[in-house]
């Protein structure tokens, strides 16, 4: 696509372009873009990465990282334990670079983040890039910067959730289908096709939301008659459509002895895992739709719905900090080029960044609940649109000084540019109110906005190109620097969210649990002194079972998974309330010796295998591993009489 159309070049211009061709740089290339784009990168990099040593495992899936480094069968099925005997309760695809990291290098937390890390800086950059051919080199630099400041984003960028990995995928997605509204060759659409499946492996149905967006916006926009179009769209749909089923087909035909009893579900069917479990359980009030286990929604955060989901005191700092510009500038981008051709390559952007960020709100406005990381995925369509929206105003505010401008035209549109600085500012002063948390840096955004719209209103014939440029510059500092305080708060743990729901600044459960101290977060081969003289007793006393022990629910193995990968068998998975093992297992496992102790918990729901445990096992004195006494967890020795 082509950019934006800016100033009509001067002489000045030209001769920026020749030192440009007579250093090596691409046509087009002002001199700021590369040391901007590398200064931003290198933020990102810093940003993500800061204190990765203590990052936030995620409980669950930081113990299923570490044992799907120790075995091809965990790690291909996302084993809980090393013995993959019951999976995690989503796919693997995403944590399949964190487990190679931790397989590389160790088990070590920051050798688990590490992945998380790269895939923040590498979204960043393809941003930039995507936003460039779109919209110009000044617009992409303003996308990187939103994107890279966005608090959500730092904030789960430095933990171990699936959501890092998808929004990657689907921005390379959209760069594709980019690609092939340029060209009629169909490998750009494949191309499509394959980024939004290997999204799909890694958080499923929410990978399919952009699927009607980039519809659309290809048969809309795209070269060529509307019959090879359609034959195009098919093609790529196809191939996302494989590539997504690709691991529920194998799952699918692997005997059931051969791979893990899939968590989340009553049948052990994967399409239950994703459509049930993982779909319509969060947009129904049936709690085992399609196969899907009871309890499923009750790790999710059942308050973030509703329209103004994404702007409440709770998400809206995580995300919303240019919704207004973005929503303007979809709305502006799409009527200022009304009257172009079909394929106008700056209205199919704005269309594709606009569907995005329309698609994800509704979706998540009617599930039945989200956590706040969720809208990590909305934050490129967000910077795009405000790049590609102040890159169009800039455009149309330099139009209005131009000598050839057709004034008409130029006095309706010159002062969206001061206007949308003046709206984005304001609004981040909502977005903080509520705790006002950075109050200290509402002065500062107040004053460089003011600096930026007078600067940029007041211009004259005689104004200077320095002065222009310095107040454009004020006006988007005044836009980032109340959001950009907000990111640097996840830093700090105790600004950083809960491990299973990160997120920036005072807000959630777990900064209102932790009001003055930050919670503590163990990561890999980091056990308490209470789980270590567990493990060292079960160790102690092990003689030849598979399992080191069979625990009730994911909660009381995880701690034990972290700090070692052994074989565990893990009773009713996730919720507790997965039907695996059901007694009779439980006890032919017994009698043959595969295992020994099991460790009940009552933050869990009871079950038939642990009523098994109750009946047909001995209570073990919490003095004989350590413990004073038993508090909410109790060990049995499940030694079969003679």
């Amino acid at each position: 696509m082509t950019a934006i159309p800016a100033v009509q070049p001067t002489g000045s211009h030209r001769g920026r372009r020749a030192a440009n061709r007579r250093s090596g740089l691409p046509e087009g290339t002002p001199r700021w873009e590369r040391p901007a784009l590398a200064a931003v990168l290198a933020a990102a990099a810093v940003l993500y990465s800061w204190g990765i040593g203590h990052a936030a495992l995620h409980p669950f899936y930081g113990a299923a990282i570490r044992s799907m480094a120790d075995g091809w069968r965990a790690f291909f099925f996302g084993g809980l334990d090393a013995s993959g005997s019951i999976s995690i309760d989503k796919l693997p695809g995403a944590f399949w670079p964190d487990a190679v990291s931790v397989w590389l290098f160790g088990p070590h937390t920051w050798a688990a983040a590490l992945p998380q890390v790269v895939e923040g800086v590498l979204t960043v950059w393809l941003l930039h890039r995507i936003v460039r051919a779109w919209a110009g080199p000044f617009a992409a630099l303003i996308a990187a910067l939103v994107l890279t400041l966005t608090p959500v984003t730092v904030a789960l960028t430095r933990a171990t959730i699936p959501d890092t990995a998808l929004t990657l995928l689907l921005v390379a997605a959209a760069g594709a289908l980019q690609k092939a509204l340029r060209t009629e060759r169909l490998l750009p659409m494949i191309t499509c096709g394959l980024w939004v499946g290997l999204a799909f492996q890694a958080k499923m149905l929410q990978a399919w939301l952009v699927l009607p967006v980039f519809a659309v916006v290809y048969q809309l926009a795209s070269l060529g008659r509307p019959l090879h179009r359609a034959v195009r769209l098919l093609v790529g749909a196809a191939v996302a459509l494989a590539v997504s089923c690709s691991w529920m087909l194998i799952a699918s035909v692997t005997p059931l002895t051969s791979r893990p009893y899939l968590d989340g579900t009553s049948d052990n069917n994967p399409f239950a895992l994703v459509f049930g479990y993982n779909g319509l359980s969060r947009f129904t009030s049936d709690p085992t739709a399609f196969g899907a286990v009871a309890g499923t929604a009750a790790s999710r955060t059942t308050g973030n719905t509703g329209w103004d989901m994404l702007f409440n005191h709770t998400v809206g700092p995580q995300i919303a900090w240019f919704l207004p510009l973005a929503v303007l500038a979809a709305i502006l981008g799409v009527v200022r080029r009304t009257g172009r051709p079909r394929t106008d390559p700056q209205r199919a952007g704005f269309l594709l960044w606009g569907g995005w960020l329309a698609m994800h709100t509704v979706v998540f406005s009617i599930s039945n609940g989200n956590h706040a990381y969720y809208t990590a995925v909305i934050a490129p369509a967000l910077a795009a649109l405000a790049g590609g929206g102040l890159a169009l105003f800039r455009s149309e505010y330099e139009a209005k000084h131009h000598p050839d401008a057709q004034h008409e035209a130029a006095d309706r549109w010159h002062t969206a540019l001061p206007a949308a600085i003046a709206l984005t500012a304001a609004w981040a002063l909502v977005i903080d109110w509520p705790t006002r948390f950075v109050s200290w840096l509402l002065p500062i955004a107040v004053m460089l906005a003011l600096c930026g719209v007078v600067g940029l209103w007041s211009r004259g014939p005689r104004t200077s190109r320095r002065r222009i440029n310095a107040a454009l510059a004020a006006g988007i500092a005044a836009t980032l620097v109340v959001p950009a305080g907000w990111a640097l708060s996840s830093l700090n743990p105790l600004y950083a969210g809960a491990t299973t729901s990160p997120m920036a600044g005072p807000v959630g459960k777990s900064y209102f649990e932790h009001p003055r101290h930050a919670p503590r977060r163990k990561g890999l081969g980091q056990p308490s002194a209470r789980d270590r003289a567990l493990l060292d007793y079960l160790t102690t006393h092990r003689h030849g079972e598979k399992f080191l022990l069979a625990t009730q629910a994911a909660y009381t193995a995880e701690p034990l998974l972290r700090a070692k990968s052994e074989p565990i068998l893990v009773m009713g998975g996730f919720t507790g309330k997965t039907p695996f093992p059901t007694a009779q297992q439980l006890g032919g496992l017994v009698t043959a010796r595969q295992v020994r102790y099991a460790l009940l918990t009552t933050q869990r729901p009871s079950t038939p295998a642990t009523a098994w445990v109750k009946s047909h096992c001995t209570h073990i004195r919490p003095a004989a591993y350590g413990r004073r006494t038993d508090g909410s967890f109790a060990l049995y020795d499940c030694t079969p009489h003679k």
